[in-house]
């Protein structure tokens, strides 16, 4: 039988199973995609923590983030979003590209803005998204995207904060995920 955290967020409690991920190092998987009712708390909470942050474009990585992202931007009248995505498509005009390393991949990955975002984030605010931050690796190579597109990032949000991103000043979020 699989060993589980109980995670509490607000109203709602998910059982996530316990994975180990390296030798030393166990998270409790925390999946958002096809959980709507929490995809749909947790956008309503993060809006109200970016109410008063004037921005233009939200900004997530491929892919758990996306659904939130869509969410928020429909709860802030954001009509566009954008998704960093982890390769290079046929259709991306000039993208633009960085390499990442995230707890969840130990292969090498790179997150990619299509050279047509990057020109529609040019000067322009914008707020970054994710599911969980734990090392901040993904959330860091946004950001360098995000600037080398001459965007700038006003705010880094996510559901969950886990191991020691919970004590980052630099991000918001609603609950913390402890690491095993």
């Amino acid at each position: 039988m699989t060993k589980t955290y109980q995670l509490k967020l607000g109203p709602l409690t998910r059982n996530l199973p316990l994975i180990k991920i390296s030798p030393d190092v166990t998270i409790a998987s925390f999946v958002l995609l096809g959980d709507a009712e929490m995809t749909h708390y947790a956008a309503k909470k993060l809006s109200k923590l970016i109410a008063d942050v004037p921005f233009d474009y939200l900004i997530t990585m491929e892919s758990k983030g996306i659904p939130l992202t869509q969410a928020l931007s429909w709860l802030t009248n954001h009509d566009r979003y954008i998704v960093l995505r982890k390769s290079v498509k046929d259709y991306m005009q000039h993208p633009i590209s960085e390499p990442v390393n995230a707890i969840t991949t130990n292969a090498d990955q790179e997150l990619v803005l299509d050279g047509a975002d990057a020109e529609l984030i040019k000067g322009k605010r914008v707020v970054i998204v994710d599911d969980v931050i734990s090392t901040g690796g993904s959330v860091f190579t946004a950001k360098a995207l995000v600037e080398k597109a001459g965007g700038t990032v006003v705010s880094q949000l996510a559901i969950l904060a886990e191991g020691d991103a919970a004590a980052r000043d630099d991000i918001h979020y609603l609950g913390k995920l402890p690491l095993f």
